[in-house]
């Protein structure tokens, strides 16, 4: 069993899924008191976030790529971010160590594929909605093409992000929002949708969608397990 490195703490509420997630799934592959061989650096979300707001992306790289070092340095086999708008500094931290990277969008992609979609709607911070690192992502490497909400509904969405779900707020009249807002992109053409924020999956899941949706968070964390076995 390979060791997982995991950057988490962006935030620590999706962060907790990822480690229940592998190790359960370890369990379920290989029984007993099977369970993960992980190391985790959490960071502190409020400096992250600070950063993310006055757009000073090259300090956040090097919080991210130095943790990625001491992860490597603790013993992990390979990496993962645990967010989806921070793989925006993706190439901070795979170039800061002599392990692999193992990218949230590349496992989302894959199984999009696998799911014979080509369209897809696209739910996340406004970071990973507005910039092209995600979308860009997608759209190169595996031919999906990517639909976002208007400017007010990812407006929405990205505040309902920070002001609750990373802070373990559930609010029912959110999730109504969340629906709303994915319907607007089922009748726009999308296929499926992908949770691009990994603390949405708090919110939403297949139940509340008529179209395939993709559970990054999930997603990511049993592509690590795939690599760990």
């Amino acid at each position: 069993m390979r060791t997982i490195g995991i950057i988490g703490g962006m935030s620590w509420e999706s962060t907790i899924e990822y480690y229940k997630t592998i190790n359960q799934e370890i369990k379920n592959r290989l029984g007993g008191l099977h369970s993960g061989k992980i190391i985790l650096f959490s960071v502190n979300f409020a400096e992250i976030e600070s950063l993310q707001y006055s757009g000073d992306w090259e300090l956040a790289g090097k919080i991210l790529a130095n943790a990625a070092i001491a992860l490597e340095k603790a013993g992990a086999e390979f990496i993962l971010i645990a967010t989806n708008t921070m793989h925006k500094l993706a190439h901070h931290v795979s170039s800061s160590v002599n392990i692999p990277l193992l990218h949230i969008a590349d496992a989302t992609a894959e199984q999009i594929i696998k799911s014979k979609l080509k369209k897809v709607g696209l739910l996340g911070t406004k970071f990973t909605m507005e910039q092209d690192f995600y979308k860009r992502r997608l759209t190169e490497h595996f031919n999906i093409d990517v639909l976002i909400p208007n400017n007010k509904d990812r407006e929405i969405i990205h505040n309902i992000i920070y002001n609750e779900l990373c802070k373990g707020i559930i609010n029912k009249d959110s999730r109504k929002e969340y629906i709303r807002i994915i319907s607007k992109l089922e009748e726009s053409g999308a296929q499926g949708i992908i949770l691009g924020c990994t603390e949405i999956e708090l919110l939403i899941n297949q139940a509340d969608c008529n179209v395939p949706v993709f559970p990054t968070a999930k997603i990511h964390a049993i592509a690590a397990v795939e690599a760990s076995l």
